[in-house]
């Protein structure tokens, strides 16, 4: 045995107990498939931007833990989340606040925008929510529902909401206040230099191996280590033999502009149903135009989303956490737990899905029990 522990998967997860286990004294090799490291919060330098390849990652969290620990691998900018909605070139502010309800409706107090949420949730009829459909017109009406939930969510989950469970829109951000911050997170931003850069530093000084297949080479690398830390997806490492968890996963087309600049802000969803991609990123403004030196961006680039079903092979992002695949990740579980000398650890071991401070939370709670 060469080293103490093999970890799996150079994301966040596998970074952070691969420093703590460092930190501990121990030796770590940390493999990869991918040609580098991140995981899903890879970021590439584009004409001088940041670009987020798989997906706008805006750090958020109020654990202060967990953001004392991060910070000392990054600064962070002061980045603000604040998402627009284009339905069919209305543009609305997001998430619902006073600004989209003035605009939607005309109202100018919290008054008048409550008693309108109610009187269209009244004259709906819905008393005891069955699906997401009911659930969110309970929570913001009909004109609210049909303009900026509908068409966005039907593209995200590739089926219509009256077949969508309603505690996935439980939690929908609706605030009487002229207040368009996304997150209601006491700690936000953006790691200065990109994502990218701060888990390089999360791995400094770590044996890292990219382009290495664990499971087609298992049996040569579990040699290698006392324990492996395995952050793949877990009905892959049992070779899919109670079935396949569901994913939606989700394409990019990113493309470089001659502009300085093409909507004005990092994030716009597209909430009609005709138009195909679910939103459009301009990385530039996660870090507010600017390059390092703090100059003006004379180029963009832009990626537009568009989700899809989930097939074996495909890269899996948002587990569909319904009832069906919940029971499947419970079997799955009861193995993994027979299986002595792995961890399973992230948003595909635990087939979850996790913000990215939960990660982080999950590895540094996960690292304390396994090297204290």
């Amino acid at each position: 045995m060469k080293y103490d522990y093999l970890v799996v998967g150079a994301g966040l997860y596998g970074a952070v107990f691969a420093q703590q286990a460092k930190a501990a004294g121990k030796s770590v090799l940390v493999i990869d498939k991918r040609p580098n490291i991140a995981g899903n919060v890879y970021t590439e330098e584009m004409e001088g931007i940041n670009v987020h390849i798989y997906g706008a990652h805006i750090f958020h969290t109020n654990n202060k833990q967990v953001w004392d620990y991060i910070t000392q691998f990054a600064e962070f900018n002061r980045f603000t989340n604040s998402p627009v909605a284009n339905y069919h070139g209305e543009l609305y502010s997001l998430p619902f606040n006073m600004y989209t309800f003035n605009k939607m409706w005309g109202v100018v107090t919290p008054e008048e925008a409550a008693a309108k949420i109610e009187e269209q949730r009244q004259a709906a009829g819905i008393t005891e929510p069955k699906n997401l459909e009911e659930q969110a017109i309970s929570l913001v009406g009909t004109d609210i529902y049909e303009k900026l939930v509908k068409g966005y969510t039907e593209k995200q989950w590739g089926r219509p909401c009256t077949e969508l469970p309603s505690f996935i829109i439980k939690r929908l951000p609706v605030r009487l206040t002229f207040d368009n911050n996304y997150f209601n997170a006491l700690y936000q931003g953006i790691p200065v230099g990109g994502y990218t850069k701060m888990v390089a530093n999360l791995l400094d000084g770590i044996e890292v191996r990219l382009g290495v297949d664990y499971l087609e080479n298992k049996d040569e690398l579990d040699a290698l280590a006392e324990r492996v830390v395995y952050t793949g997806a877990i009905d892959a490492y049992f070779d899919y033999k109670l079935g396949a968890l569901e994913y939606r996963s989700v394409r990019f087309d990113t493309e470089v502009l001659d502009k300085p600049n093409f909507q004005g802000n990092a994030a716009v969803n597209y909430t009609d149903r005709e138009t195909p991609w679910t939103r459009i990123i301009e990385h530039k403004w996660f870090e507010f135009g600017k390059d390092a030196q703090g100059n003006d961006l004379p180029k963009t680039v832009i990626s537009r989303e568009y989700s899809s079903e989930w097939k074996v092979g495909d890269e899996p992002y948002y587990p569909v956490n319904d009832e069906k695949n919940g029971a499947l990740y419970a079997q799955y579980k009861e193995l993994a737990e027979k299986e002595s000398n792995i961890i399973f650890g992230g948003r595909l071991g635990e087939y979850k899905y996790y913000d990215m401070d939960a990660v982080i939370a999950s590895a540094l709670d996960m690292s304390a029990r396994e090297l204290n």
